[in-house]
């Protein structure tokens, strides 16, 4: 019976979780970029510790009070770079503290015990968590702490690593399960009322700038960008998701291009030549030339490399509905191939069904659309831990 996941603690959900990289709260912005572009991750945790407790410096590892303070990933780099005055001048933007990128909407990142109910969790996530920090129950021994050159980039507070558990960590586990809530998974999401309208969508030939703002709520939300024609249709989407795994100077092609043009120019193994020469001419035009610059110098190295490395699952996405379909290849970077075409779903499609597209596209969100395209709304894997938690209530 479903019951039996009410024993489960957080402590089972983290096996074989990797250990948080950390950053510390008194990092740049540019050292920030360096650990996103090199370490594999598409966030990284922040944190502050106070030093004035006793640590053991000749073997790395601190006693003090550490604490993860938040988040960040690369779309925070980019909407920031978005502003007029970073775009004018971005290496000295990059120079600012890495507080200027953490969001000020509290209780985004918490910590909590590995005894820890998996109801409790949900609790936590549907009042806004987004990451749930967990220590890693198993403790390094005096011995190994001794002999064990820590990384600089792990923080190892008392003996202890630290991983961190997610939405998708909680549906993942769920759906191992998911036959102890049946028969309610087979239902529609329509039935299930859980598609929500509050979406954000910005039209096709809109200035892309335009959607800076959605884009950056659509991150605190954990959702995305819908790009719709004029009847409401939907085309495609700008995501965090995607945007993620593109380097800063995509905040040039938002305040250059259309929203159209944003789309190609992110979804590609590279963004196109005649999008980037538009790009530059129009920084030009603007005497945005220190981002021009910026630009210039990262194409002259390199970026935007797709993986070789990435999985098929990572790199392969289900044919859209006709409207969505666009000559598209997977997106630039050099931690994970992600392709932009919006995952899309209808109001009759089983919220099981839902589950697994979301979770098979690494994303948590789907868009919901009629037959004809044009769009519903969307269903967030909060909405399914709703229905979860209910459910979970009632036997509890």
């Amino acid at each position: 019976m479903a019951v039996r996941l009410l024993s489960y603690e957080l402590s089972d959900l983290c096996l074989g979780k990797p250990a948080l990289r950390s950053l510390s709260i008194t990092s740049t912005v540019a050292e920030a970029l360096e650990v996103l572009k090199t370490s594999g991750d598409s966030s990284v945790s922040v944190w502050s510790c106070d030093h004035k407790a006793k640590s053991d410096s000749a073997s790395g590892f601190c006693d003090d009070d550490c604490r993860c303070v938040g988040k960040i990933c690369m779309v925070d780099v980019i909407c920031y770079l978005c502003k007029d005055e970073h775009l004018v001048s971005p290496l000295l933007a990059l120079k600012e503290p890495v507080s200027v990128l953490l969001q000020k909407t509290p209780g985004i990142v918490l910590h909590v015990e590995p005894s820890c109910s998996l109801l409790e969790a949900i609790d936590l996530i549907l009042g806004g968590a987004q990451n749930l920090v967990v220590p890693i129950k198993t403790k390094l021994s005096n011995k190994r702490r001794q002999h064990q050159k820590p990384s600089p980039s792990v923080t190892i507070h008392k003996g202890r690593e630290f991983c961190w558990l997610t939405q998708e960590d909680i549906i993942r586990f769920l759906l191992s399960s998911i036959g102890l809530f049946s028969p309610f998974p087979a239902l529609s999401i329509d039935a299930l009322g859980i598609i929500s309208s509050e979406i954000h969508t910005i039209e096709y030939h809109s200035p892309a700038s335009a959607a800076i703002g959605a884009i950056s709520q659509a991150l605190l939300d954990q959702t995305s960008v819908a790009v719709v024609d004029s009847e409401g249709t939907l085309i495609g989407e700008i995501s965090p998701f995607t945007l993620a795994c593109c380097d800063e100077t995509v905040a040039a092609a938002i305040k250059t291009l259309s929203s159209g043009d944003l789309m190609a120019y992110i979804d590609c193994g590279g963004p196109p030549e005649d999008l980037v020469q538009v790009v530059s001419a129009r920084l030009k035009e603007r005497n945005l030339n220190g981002m021009l610059e910026h630009l210039t110098m990262s194409m002259s190295f390199g970026g935007f490399s797709s993986s070789s490395s990435s999985s098929d699952e990572e790199s392969t996405v289900a044919p859209a509905p006709r409207s969505l379909r666009h000559s598209r290849s997977m997106s630039y970077s050099a931690r994970m191939v992600r392709r932009a075409e919006a995952i899309v779903c209808h109001p009759k499609s089983s919220l099981v069904a839902v589950m697994i597209q979301a979770i098979s596209h690494r994303v948590n969100y789907v868009w919901v659309i009629e037959d004809d395209c044009s769009l519903v709304g969307i269903v967030t894997f909060s909405d399914m831990l709703k229905v979860f938690r209910e459910h979970l209530e009632a036997i509890a």
